[in-house]
């Protein structure tokens, strides 16, 4: 995906495929899973990042059905709204909150 997106927190616009695969830490340095899929929103005529999914689920969700039946519904995951993600190095995504914070999927 060659679509930048916004972070509005500091109005900074990224290529979200610098993101997807890497891995997430928390603030430990603990790792937490990898950015595997986005959720945005259109706002006007812009995308707004949303949300992050991280982990196996994830990637589930982002190659669908197929991926589903070969390994089944599990598979362990979070999703981490847009002010959980510290992305200012896109290289080393850094969680701001703890892990029970997020949505487990």
């Amino acid at each position: 995906m060659n679509t930048p997106a916004r972070d509005d927190a500091t109005g900074r616009e990224w290529r979200l495929d610098r993101l997807l695969g890497r891995p997430v830490v928390n603030r430990n340095g603990r790792h937490v899973g990898r950015i595997e899929e986005f959720r945005a929103e259109q706002n006007g005529g812009r995308w707004e990042m949303t949300e992050y999914v991280i982990g196996v689920a994830g990637l589930v969700e982002r190659l669908g059905v197929g991926l589903k039946l070969l390994i089944g519904q599990r598979g362990g995951g979070y999703v981490a709204r847009w002010d959980q993600l510290d992305i200012s190095n896109p290289d080393r995504p850094l969680l701001t909150c703890a892990i029970e914070d997020l949505r487990r999927l």
